[in-house]
C-alpha cells in the first residue's frame, strides 16, 4: 500500500511493500528526484538493506554450526510492513521475524523505519531492535536511487564528515559472486568533484569504507547549486549506477555492513562491518536527502 507525507515544498510517497520511498516530488514545480524503478534499467527505487548489505560468499554464511542461504541484500526489501503511525509530514512501519525470516535468518528482531520531511530535507531513521535473548547480528543500509539531471552532465560532489571537499577515495574493488576483494583503488577529486561518467561504474559500484564521507551531492556541471544532498554518518557508503548501462541516475547509499569478501571463510560475527546487538538491544540510525534545487 502507498503511503504519502507532505510539506510545503515536498510531497514523497512510502510503499509498505519493503518500506520503500517511491517518488519525491516538488510540490511548486512537479520535479521528481526518485529513480522510476524502470525494469530497463533497475526495478526498484529506494530499498532497504536488512540483515545483510550485499551479498554472502556463495549466497550462505555460518552461525553457531548451521549453514544458511539468502539472498543478497536480504529479505526487508521484499516484504510487508505493518504500519506504525502516519502523520501529515512523518511516517512509521515495522518488520518482525517470522517463519520465513527465521528460516534464513535465526534471530528474532524489530526493524522500524520512520521518515520524515522537514522543509526541503527527508530525514530517514532506523530502529532496530533484538527481541530475542542472545546476541544477534546483523547490516542494515539504503539504497536510493536519484534521477540525473536532464540534458546536462553531472558530478559528485564528495565532503568529509567535517562538510571539507576530499582529495581522493579508496575504493575497495569488486571481484566475483557479488564480493569485494582485498584491492583497493585510489581515486583523485578536483576540490572534491567526481564526474559521473559513462565508466565510472563499469567495476561495479564504488565502495568507501572507513568513514571516508559524511556528505555526497549530486551537482550540475552548468549549475554550482546541488540537485540532491545525501549526509550521514554510517562508516560506509556506496556509489552506484548499473555497470555498462549509461543509466539516467546514481545511488547514494550510506551502509552499516558490507557484503563478503572473497576469500571469506569465518561465521557470521567474524564478517567485517558487522552490527552486533545483545539481547534486548538497540540500534538507532538516521540519514538525510536534502532536495536542494528546484
Amino acid at each position: 500500500m502507498l503511503y504519502t507525507i507532505e510539506n510545503e515544498h515536498l510531497v514523497c510517497r512510502i510503499d509498505s511493500h519493503g518500506c520503500e520511498i517511491k517518488s519525491v516530488k516538488d510540490k511548486e514545480t512537479g520535479r521528481e528526484y526518485m529513480w522510476s524503478g524502470d525494469p530497463k534499467y533497475w526495478n526498484r527505487t529506494s530499498p532497504v538493506l536488512f540483515p545483510f548489505v550485499g551479498a554472502v560468499k556463495d549466497k550462505e554464511y555460518r552461525h553457531e554450526g548451521r549453514t544458511y542461504n539468502i539472498g543478497q541484500h536480504g529479505f526487508a526489501r521484499d516484504m510487508e510492513f505493518a504500519l506504525l503511525s502516519n502523520t501529515d509530514c512523518e511516517i512509521w512501519m515495522e518488520l518482525g521475524e517470522s517463519e520465513e525470516t527465521m528460516a534464513k535468518y535465526p534471530f528474532r528482531f524489530r526493524l522500524d523505519i520512520g521518515y520524515k520531511l522537514v522543509g526541503r530535507e527527508l530525514d530517514v531513521m532506523w530502529h532496530v531492535i533484538n527481541t530475542g535473548d542472545r546476541i544477534m547480528y546483523f547490516s542494515i543500509g539504503a539504497h536510493p536511487g536519484f534521477m540525473l539531471p536532464r540534458d546536462d552532465k553531472a558530478a559528485f560532489m564528495l565532503y568529509d564528515s567535517k562538510n571539507r571537499p576530499v582529495s581522493s577515495i579508496r575504493n575497495r574493488v569488486f571481484g566475483t559472486g557479488g564480493c569485494v576483494t582485498d584491492k583497493v583503488q585510489e581515486i583523485d577529486t578536483l576540490e572534491g568533484k567526481l564526474p559521473i561518467t559513462e565508466h565510472l561504474f563499469d567495476g561495479d559500484a564504488l565502495v568507501l569504507e572507513d568513514e571516508q564521507l559524511g556528505c555526497v551531492e549530486i551537482v550540475p556541471d552548468r549549475s554550482k547549486e546541488p540537485v540532491i544532498r545525501v549526509t550521514f554518518t554510517s562508516p560506509l557508503v556506496g556509489l552506484w549506477s548499473p555497470p555498462q548501462k549509461n543509466a539516467p541516475f546514481v545511488c547514494i547509499e550510506p551502509w552499516y555492513g558490507r557484503c563478503d569478501m572473497e576469500n571469506f571463510d569465518g561465521e557470521l560475527s567474524e564478517r567485517e562491518y558487522e552490527q552486533m546487538l545483545n539481547a534486548g538491544g538497540d540500534f538507532r540510525a538516521k540519514y538525510s536527502i536534502g532536495f536542494v534545487c528546484k
